[in-house]
């Protein structure tokens, strides 16, 4: 069983930043591919950007691309996801998300967080 607790979220104008992070604890951090999702009011839950065990591969969703960085510390546990040029748009609960496999883009994934709300104003 795998923990997942995030934090980081909170209200940003549009153009400003954040950092969420998400603190793992139950079982061996760097088993575990790691992502992250977002689900907006009425809509579904999509993938944002995941990382692998080492933190050597990463991927985006297209409309983070550029703006979200992924990263990941196996020594704290911890991965994080820096938001700049935050939109509107971006406004969701976010999520982390914890796999043994590598699980492209979709939210497959085995062990989920609670989510941190992030809210972008105009």
């Amino acid at each position: 069983q795998v923990q997942l607790v995030e934090s980081g979220g909170g209200l940003v104008q549009a153009g400003g930043s954040l950092r969420l992070s998400c603190a793992a604890s139950g079982r061996t951090f760097s088993n575990y591919n790691m992502g992250w999702f977002r689900q907006a009011p009425g809509k579904e839950r999509e993938f944002v950007a995941s990382i692998s065990r080492s933190g050597v591969i990463t991927d985006y969703a297209n409309d983070v691309k550029g703006r979200f960085t992924i990263s990941r510390d196996n020594a704290q546990n911890t991965v994080y996801l820096q938001m700049n040029s935050l939109k509107p748009e971006d406004t969701a609960v976010y999520y982390c998300a914890a796999d043994p496999r590598w699980v492209v883009k979709t939210t497959n994934y085995e062990y989920w967080g609670q989510g941190t709300q992030v809210t972008v104003s105009s």
